[in-house]
C-alpha cells in the first residue's frame, strides 16, 4: 500500500470527477490520502471531502502565499478546529520567498503561530518552503529550542543543507514527482543520504505530475511513480519503498487510523 501524504482534493481540477479520482488511487494501490488545506475559507470543504470518504485525511492551515491575505490566524483557532477526528496535520504553512504574494513579516508571523499550534496539539507541522531555506531552519531551530514539536518539509525541492538541518531537529521529508523531473538531479543528490526512516511520498495533486505524465492533471494514483524513482535511488524494490514510506506517514501522522 502506498500513502499520498499531500494532495488538494478540493482544487477546482477535481470538481467534476473526485469519485474516479478517489477510485483510481484505490485501484493504484494507495490506500490512504491527505487533503491539505492552504487557507481557512476552504477548511470546512477541505474537512467535508476527507469525512465524505474512508481513510481520507485532512489538514488546517494557511498556506505563506495566503498568509498576508486576510488577518494572520491564531493557533488557538488552529488547535480548536485540529479537534476534529480527520484533521490529522497543521498547514500547510512556512516561508515562500520565490512568489512573494505575501510580505515576509506576515509569513514568519504565520508560521510562529502554526508551530505554536502543533507544539499544543502534538499534530505534524506541514511546511511549505521556497528559496527561503535559511529562515525556514533558523525559525524550526529556535522554536524547537523553546519546545519540541514534529513534522515534515513537504515537497522537497531544495539542497542537501536543508534536507540535513531538518531530519537533526527530527523532521521528515516528503517527495513529490519533482524527482523523476530530467533536470531535478540535484534533489535527487540531497536526498541520497535522507534516513529511510525519514521519507514519505506526496503528489501535491493537482500540480508537479510525475513523469509520464508531466503537463497533465496530476492524482493521488500517481504517487506510484514517485515511489518507484525513489526505490530506484535507495537501490530497493517499489514494494519496500511502498512499505517503509506507510510506515512513516502514521509513524508521523499518528493521529490516522492504520488500515
Amino acid at each position: 500500500m502506498l500513502v499520498d501524504s499531500h494532495c488538494h482534493l478540493n482544487f477546482p481540477d477535481f470538481r467534476d470527477d473526485l469519485d474516479s479520482v478517489i477510485a483510481r488511487a484505490r485501484e493504484a494501490g494507495v490506500g490512504v490520502m491527505q487533503t491539505i488545506c492552504t487557507d481557512m475559507a476552504e477548511f470546512e470543504e477541505v474537512r467535508g471531502i476527507a469525512g465524505r470518504y474512508d481513510h481520507v485525511y485532512c489538514s488546517i492551515g494557511v498556506h505563506p502565499n495566503e498568509s498576508g491575505v486576510t488577518e494572520i490566524i491564531t493557533s488557538e483557532e488552529l488547535i480548536e478546529k485540529s479537534s476534529h477526528p480527520k484533521v490529522i496535520g497543521i498547514g500547510e504553512t512556512g516561508l515562500d520567498y520565490h512568489y512573494e504574494k505575501s510580505d515576509r513579516e506576515s509569513q514568519k508571523k504565520s508560521f510562529l503561530e502554526h508551530i505554536k499550534a502543533a507544539r499544543a496539539t502534538g499534530l505534524p507541522l506541514i511546511v511549505h518552503t521556497r528559496d527561503a531555506d535559511e529562515d525556514t531552519v533558523n525559525m524550526l531551530s529556535e522554536e524547537m529550542a523553546k519546545g519540541k514539536f514534529k513534522g515534515l518539509i513537504h515537497c522537497f525541492t531544495s539542497s542537501k543543507y536543508l534536507a540535513d538541518k531538518v531530519i537533526e531537529l527530527g523532521f521528515y521529508i516528503s517527495l513529490s514527482g519533482i524527482i523523476s523531473f530530467k533536470n531535478a538531479g540535484a534533489i535527487r543528490d540531497a536526498i541520497v543520504d535522507v534516513p529511510l526512516d525519514r521519507l514519505l511520498v506526496e503528489t501535491d495533486a493537482p500540480y508537479l505530475a510525475p513523469i509520464p505524465h508531466r503537463g497533465k492533471r496530476n492524482e493521488p494514483s500517481f504517487v506510484i511513480y514517485t515511489n518507484k524513482i525513489l526505490s530506484e535511488l535507495k537501490q530497493i524494490t517499489p514494494e519496500r519503498s511502498a512499505d517503509i514510506t506507510t510506515e512513516n506517514f502514521f509513524r508521523l501522522f499518528d493521529k490516522a487510523l492504520p488500515l
